[in-house]
């Protein structure tokens, strides 16, 4: 399947979200469920001046799209395990009396023959309607989350979502807008990609990608390899050929005002290795900014250390192992291509874009410095 792209940022669709007619309570509970290709996550969460405080939270490895590559459809183990989780979430909604959420699916139902069979399954067994939703909305909502963590320096900004069965990146250009602003116009774009308000000075989307391959559909692609170090060669080269199509892979850029988030597990468990923790510790992790060296260096360990040193490292963890490397061969394909010596680390995504995205089309947050 070839990466997904409109014909220049201007083909972005119209945002799905209204502004509500009446304000909701400011102490009002919102959530945002997420079911990609590996992973089940939700958040429940109260706003809170600019941002928002999280009241509960649920994360499990479903692997819902294992077998996909091969079959097209979604094995009847992967939907089972996929609604257990969900009736956890559910459980979790229902106590915390959540009205206002969105519960969304992404690449894995995306590309499934059977994804309307399964969606309809959800909401028999669990009374959750799932929405699945488009590469460009889930591009917008990870490029939003990540509007605390943009430098006011930063003039060209390259934002990283590795997922479990796609990577999404997008290319924004901060020139035109004041250095102050520069965060809250990363926010205005909830509002969507192209902005026809004029009171504010508004960030300009050059260009966006959707690539097909995630940490689980690119380490299916080459499970047949079978040594660690030519499987991870081949993964990083095979990601950088889906890159043709994407504007900014053909031109030369400036390092100087440029800057790159990244926002995955992937990401964040090479963040939490670097920093040696044991135990996963999000304050610690998120904001943080780490050097391509220190990258390499994390990277090159784990290739040091092989399938089972990997399986029995804490840093990484049971979970996350046996997709570790595929990620990290699309992370280090994209530090190749682009004109920078640093990343900054971001352990947040599409949930929170969702949260930022229903709350400020409701009105609820602050207009405030970030």
């Amino acid at each position: 399947m070839p990466p997904e792209r409109p014909e220049g940022a201007g083909a972005f669709p119209k945002p799905v979200e209204r502004t509500a007619p009446n304000p909701p309570d400011p102490a009002e509970l919102y959530a945002a469920l997420d079911l990609g290709t590996n992973s089940c996550r939700m958040l429940i969460a109260q706003p809170k001046g600019n941002q928002f405080h999280v009241v509960d939270s649920f994360s499990k490895s479903v692997q819902l799209g294992q077998g996909l590559e091969s079959s097209g459809r979604l094995s009847r183990n992967s939907m089972n395990r996929a609604v257990q989780a969900l009736r956890i979430c559910q459980g979790k909604l229902r106590k915390h009396g959540v009205k206002r959420m969105r519960l969304v699916a992404t690449e894995a139902c995306r590309r499934a023959s059977n994804a309307a069979q399964f969606i309809s399954f959800v909401q028999g067994q669990t009374g959750l309607d799932l929405e699945i939703i488009e590469p460009e909305e889930e591009a917008r909502l990870a490029v939003i989350s990540c509007a605390p963590l943009v430098s006011t320096k930063t003039e060209q900004l390259l934002v990283i979502d590795i997922g479990g069965g796609s990577t999404e990146l997008v290319w924004i250009d901060l020139t035109r807008v004041p250095r102050m602003e520069r965060p809250r116009a990363i926010m205005r774009l909830h509002a969507g990609f192209v902005s026809n308000d004029t009171m504010f000075p508004a960030a300009r989307v050059v260009d966006w990608i959707s690539v097909p391959l995630g940490v689980a559909t690119l380490r299916e692609q080459f499970s047949d390899v079978r040594d660690d170090s030519a499987r991870f060669a081949l993964m990083s080269w095979f990601f950088e050929e889906n890159l043709a199509d994407f504007t900014p892979y053909a031109s030369e850029q400036a390092r100087e005002g440029f800057q790159v988030i990244g926002t995955s597990g992937t990401i964040t468990t090479v963040a939490a290795s670097h920093l040696g923790l044991k135990r996963y510790d999000r304050t610690k992790v998120d904001g943080l900014m780490m050097t391509s060296d220190q990258i390499d260096r994390v990277i090159r360990e784990y290739l040091s250390l092989g399938p089972t040193g990997r399986r029995n490292d804490p840093r990484i963890g049971r979970d996350r192992q046996t997709l570790i490397m595929s990620g990290s061969a699309i992370l280090q394909a994209l530090l190749r291509i682009w004109p920078t010596d640093r990343l900054s680390v971001a352990d947040r995504g599409l949930r929170e874009g969702l949260l930022y995205s229903q709350m400020s089309a409701d009105g609820v947050l602050e207009d405030g410095p970030y």
